[in-house]
């Protein structure tokens, strides 16, 4: 069929498919605005599972993922919004025919104001019917305008990361190629957003289009442009289609803000505030955690009322922690750093894997509970982290602390750390203050 689109009965059929599109929009509309309601929860609880576990990878893949759906499902209401006006004013028009001012018996100078402003109701229908596609149309393009910008960053970030601050390649081709290549990239991404905006500007002048090209050719494959490039140059190529084209940035930026409002019911308290002696925050309690998400983000202990004879600390694990570990503790630090990325399709057979460790684990945590104490009332309280994980799989630090020393009411336990400056002096730091209340049975 690729052959054949200069034919003249390709052409007819496209012209009829054109006329019939309206039916597969709202159908397709109708499917995705269902599946993208239904996809939200769960990818926003695997969004915050990633930030609350330290998975840079998958943070950044369901952050993409989160921005696209919130896209989709805005651009695709609006268009079945529209498209449901443009099928009433369909319907209105077999009923009632083009508008008729001389019925209307208005004044001379409102009739010939609505003729001018309002004109015919069939232009009314066509430019309805315009603005229907051409929203259909962009609300798939937006996405791709989402991936380009994603695969951008991720080309400076493996640059930066995988290239300038390589382990495995030589320094003189590491600095040699990767800072050039990354002052490119960045040139490169401020030309490119340059030429969206102003539709094209640095194509247009000779002397400029000269030097735009390379740059123009590399981003051609960084943002996978070549697959949605037609659909762009036909929004472009008509009046109607650069107008809308404007309104893109200002739409991304739109949504932004939209989705970030909050209404503030207090000058000095609000919901996000972290616990401490004077405000407790559900996200430090386990009985009160979300039930659907099950992982835990915050050091926590089992409720705001303790009625056992224990407090159970839970403090999830995060890189940092093993950084500071390796920091106090350099006979930890493994000749290769295995976190990140893993399969288990390619087995590859390192030894290093495959030996017991169960002494340097002991080491890991012995160094872990010299690092991290807790406190209640200022007092500290004897404790032994173990690792652990919830039902959910969060890996974390759990201990268990006696309570026959309280007494009745109300109490702040405080998670503490020992820090070292650069003269080697010790120093102590909160990292949380969770106030709850005992009351045995």
């Amino acid at each position: 069929m690729s052959k054949d689109y200069n034919n003249p009965a390709f052409k007819k059929l496209l012209e009829k498919l054109q006329e019939e599109s309206w039916q597969l929009e709202l159908l397709i509309s109708g499917f995705a605005i269902f599946g993208l309601f239904t996809a939200y929860e769960p990818i926003n609880i695997y969004l915050k599972e990633s930030i609350a576990t330290g998975q840079d990878y998958k943070r950044a893949v369901f952050t993409v993922t989160k921005i696209s759906c919130i896209i989709l499902t805005f651009s695709l209401l609006v268009h079945v919004l529209l498209r449901g006006l443009w099928i009433g004013a369909l319907g209105l028009r077999y009923v009632s025919g083009d508008i008729d001012y001389e019925e209307l018996n208005y004044g001379q100078k409102f009739t010939k104001y609505l003729k001018k402003r309002v004109g015919s109701f069939d232009k009314y229908i066509a430019t309805l019917e315009n603005y229907c596609s051409i929203i259909f149309a962009a609300s798939f393009l937006l996405i791709f305008y989402v991936l380009a910008m994603t695969f951008i960053i991720i080309t400076i970030g493996f640059t930066g990361n995988s290239i300038i601050s390589s382990d495995w390649l030589p320094e003189w081709l590491a600095l040699g190629f990767g800072i050039p290549f990354m002052i490119f990239i960045v040139i490169g991404m401020f030309l490119t957003f340059i030429d969206f905006v102003t539709q094209g500007f640095l194509k247009k002048k000779k002397w400029l289009a000269k030097i735009y090209f390379p740059f123009y050719w590399v981003f051609s494959f960084i943002t996978l442009s070549f697959l949605y490039r037609p659909i762009v140059y036909n929004f472009l190529d008509n009046k109607f289609g650069r107008r809308f084209s404007l309104l893109l940035f200002p739409l991304f930026i739109g949504i932004a803000i939209s989705f970030s409002l909050h209404y503030n019911f207090s000058n000095y308290f609000s919901p996000e505030n972290n616990s401490n002696e004077y405000i407790s925050n559900r996200e430090n309690y386990e009985d009160l955690l979300d039930e659907k998400l099950g992982f835990i983000d915050h050091i926590t202990i089992q409720s705001k009322v303790v009625k056992e004879n224990y407090i159970k600390v839970f403090v999830p694990y995060s890189e940092t922690i093993e950084n500071r570990i390796f920091y106090f503790n350099e006979g930890l630090k493994p000749e290769k750093d295995i976190r990140g990325l893993d399969t288990d399709v390619i087995n590859i057979n390192v030894s290093d894997r495959k030996i017991n460790r169960d002494s340097l684990r002991r080491e890991y945590l012995t160094t872990f509970n010299k690092i991290y104490y807790t406190k209640i009332d200022s007092v500290v309280v004897k404790s032994d982290f173990i690792v652990s994980h919830t039902k959910k799989g969060t890996l974390g630090f759990e201990t268990f602390l006696s309570t026959k020393n309280l007494s009745d009411g109300k109490h702040t336990l405080e998670f503490k750390r020992k820090g070292l400056n650069k003269e080697k002096d010790t120093l102590y730091y909160s990292i949380a203050k969770i106030p709850f209340w005992y009351y045995p049975d």
